[in-house]
């Protein structure tokens, strides 16, 4: 889509049964919806915003969007610390944390200036943390988080793609020490501070908008599973309702994750697919009977320790009230939280709400972090027994809804050796007419929120029209660190 005028040369072959991808909404029998992980509306492009307005309503239509202002915590020894802890050591309980944290800021603010003109950047993400929080942040915090998100050890990670993803002390010592002593805290960091989200369908109803409202019935194929692509006969091979089709095309713009890609192109790019690593997402969903009054009006908390196997919890009914049942509906308990099952569902009687839910992140790796069972059953039992430990579900709440998904892709590693590998295949896929796309087609996580993997598609195909820079790619410290981008506005 370019200033208005759609090219009717296209077409559009998504695997999946409706628009979304890792972006999409799933809606539970009894009724509660849940995303695919964390997923808020902000943006860094003005393109983004007018296409989403134009799809959906005005961001100020309280009919169409929620807005809300970020309230995140990290949970750590039993209290609440604003988010980013970092920035908010004055909350937390044991005051040795505090010394030790401070001391750490201190000394690594010592070693910075000492070594200003000789410091060499640092080699991997676990230098960096130390380097920039100081060692009682990066035991305390930094290292155990990092590891429960990342599932991959820090050592095994670059830092070019940090950017605003992490709140950085940086020369900001002395006023974290400042907040410590007089007690105050800094919660407004980060672009999502602020943030919108669908009244009704979840992030899901976006992208189902988009796709109603801008690509006609002719130009989507859905339930269409590309199998391989002849890139000497710009062929593109895929299953579509039992039977095989071949599409041939002048221009690629994929989506699929990268190793993919490669494999289908070339054997010659398998060493290459093989070095790009990622962490796989269980996504838990559950619907409580109740009110979240504990809860209060959090948006979404952090989960360092090892009392619970999740690093995130979102309170996704406090995102929109349609995305649980209205109290008026009658639903069963299936069980109760602390593990004690309902003799009989039959004889068990539907109750009203009201209802609240809660969604789940847990990551794992082949290499690193296996689970301690791939059992949805198992893997939900144990998200619900780590929703106790942490004071999120009491013993007797009553459970109404599961869900549960897994994304064998869900975080695309930041892994030291990726750069060496975009540099050698993505300009080389290029050139065979193939431009891989998006937050696994790219493989760049400093560039893969929503906003970003919409525009890393508006770029490529200025590019392929006018030979044009594709600045989200090619340089993500730039889209992320120069305000919001208004060089291009979306027209429909």
């Amino acid at each position: 889509i370019n200033d208005g005028k759609c090219n009717s040369n296209y077409l559009l072959i998504d695997a999946f049964d409706e628009p979304g991808g890792l972006a999409s909404t799933f809606k539970t029998k009894q009724g509660f919806y849940f995303d695919l992980g964390g997923h808020v509306i902000f943006s860094h492009y003005t393109y983004f915003d007018d296409m989403l307005e134009c799809a959906m309503g005005e961001f100020d239509d309280t009919r169409v969007w929620a807005r809300h202002e970020r309230v995140s915590y990290v949970y750590i020894k039993g209290a609440f610390v604003p988010y980013p802890l970092q920035l908010n050591l004055s909350k937390l309980s044991d005051v040795n944390d505090k010394v030790d944290c401070i001391n750490g800021l201190v000394e690594a603010r010592v070693e910075r200036v000492k070594n200003l003109n000789n410091e060499s950047p640092p080699a991997n993400f676990d230098e960096w943390m130390k380097q920039q929080m100081g060692m009682g942040l990066y035991n305390l915090f930094m290292k155990p988080y990092n590891f429960k998100v990342w599932a991959y050890p820090a050592t095994e990670m670059q830092c070019s793609w940090l950017g605003q993803r992490v709140a950085q002390v940086g020369d900001n010592t002395a006023r974290v020490i400042s907040n410590v002593l007089k007690n105050e805290v800094e919660v407004g960091w980060g672009p999502n501070a602020v943030f919108h989200f669908p009244q009704n369908g979840g992030t899901g109803a976006i992208w189902k908008a988009v796709a109603e409202r801008f690509i006609p019935t002719e130009r989507k194929v859905f339930g269409c599973k590309v199998d391989g692509i002849d890139a000497a006969n710009r062929i593109v091979k895929c299953s579509y309702g039992g039977k095989k089709l071949r599409f041939r095309y002048k221009k690629i713009i994929t989506t699929m994750p990268l190793d993919v890609t490669l494999k289908f192109v070339s054997d010659k790019y398998s060493s290459f697919a093989n070095r790009l690593k990622y962490s796989s997402s269980h996504i838990v969903g559950i619907g409580v009977r109740g009110e979240a009054l504990h809860l209060d009006k959090k948006c979404w908390l952090y989960y360092p320790e090892s009392n619970c196997p999740f690093y995130r919890c979102t309170i996704f009914s406090h995102y929109a009230a349609n995305n649980v049942p209205s109290a008026n509906i009658l639903l069963k308990t299936i069980r109760f939280a602390d593990g004690i099952e309902i003799l009989s569902q039959i004889d068990e009687e539907a109750k009203p709400g009201p209802y609240f839910s809660l969604m789940f992140e847990v990551s794992s790796s082949t290499q690193y972090k296996n689970l301690p069972s791939d059992k949805s059953e198992d893997i939900i039992n144990d998200v619900i027994q780590g929703a106790l430990n942490t004071c999120l579900l009491s013993a007797q709440d009553e459970i109404v809804s599961v869900f549960y998904k897994r994304l064998e892709r869900g975080y695309p590693t930041p892994h030291i050796d990726r750069d060496n590998v975009l540099d050698s295949v993505l300009n080389d896929l290029k050139a065979q007419n193939i431009l891989s796309r998006g937050r696994f087609g790219s493989w760049k996580y400093e560039v893969a929120n929503q906003d970003h993997s919409v525009m890393q598609g508006v770029e490529a195909i200025d590019s392929i029209l006018f030979d044009s820079k594709e600045v989200t790619l090619e340089i993500p410290n730039e889209v992320n660190s120069a305000g919001k981008r208004t060089n291009i506005r979306f027209q429909w």
